[in-house]
Formats: structure tokens, C-alpha cells, sequence
């Protein structure tokens, strides 16, 4: 194996990293994010190696490179079909009533 071609597959993981630790924090699950990253990877050496087939592969390794970016978390999950909201409501607490009693005595005026 040629040294470039190491070097070039070692820089390509560490670019895919970063959108993975983006679905890292999306709270994705670990072997979704593997899988991700490993054809992001994947499909990123092929475009390397075998220049032919860039003007259909790039458009699409953009795509998934970008889609962490620009999706929200909640977007990314519903898309991957991972997580997502409880089957019973909203995953957001109740919200909680801060204003004081009334003291006894004071009774708005009519």
C-alpha cells in the first residue's frame, strides 16, 4: 500500500469525524454513528481512488457530510428512524408554576 494513499484514508477519518461527534451529540445511537462514519469514509476513499464515478458520488457524499450541519437533532433522528419523541407526548417536562399564593387577606378588589 502506497504511503499517500494511508495518509489520505487517515485525513479522511478525521474529517468524518466531525460530523459524527455532531450526531454524537444528538444523542444517536454509538453504532449508528459508526455505520455513518464508516460509509462516509467508505464513499470518500472511492472517490479518491476511482475518480471516474465523481460527477453521481460527490453530490451525495456532500450530502451526508452536510446533513448533520444542517438538520436539527431532533430532524436527524426522525430522518435515521432513531429516538425520537415518546409514543405518549412531548419529551419536554411539564411547565412548572412559579407565581406565589395569594396571601389571606388579600382579595383582589372588584
Amino acid at each position: 500500500m502506497p504511503p499517500w494513499l494511508l495518509a489520505l484514508g487517515l485525513v479522511l477519518a478525521l474529517l468524518v469525524l466531525i460530523p459524527a461527534r455532531r450526531l454524537q451529540l444528538a444523542g444517536l445511537a454509538p453504532r449508528t454513528i459508526g455505520l455513518y462514519a464508516l460509509g462516509l469514509w467508505l464513499l470518500a476513499m472511492l472517490i479518491a481512488i476511482q475518480p471516474g464515478a465523481t460527477r453521481i458520488l460527490i453530490p451525495i457524499l456532500l450530502a451526508a457530510y452536510l446533513a448533520p450541519f444542517v438538520a436539527a437533532p431532533d430532524r436527524m433522528r426522525g430522518i435515521l428512524g432513531r429516538g425520537g419523541r415518546p409514543p405518549g407526548g412531548s419529551a419536554r417536562p411539564p411547565i412548572k408554576n412559579v407565581t406565589p399564593p395569594d396571601a389571606p387577606g388579600d382579595d383582589p378588589a372588584p
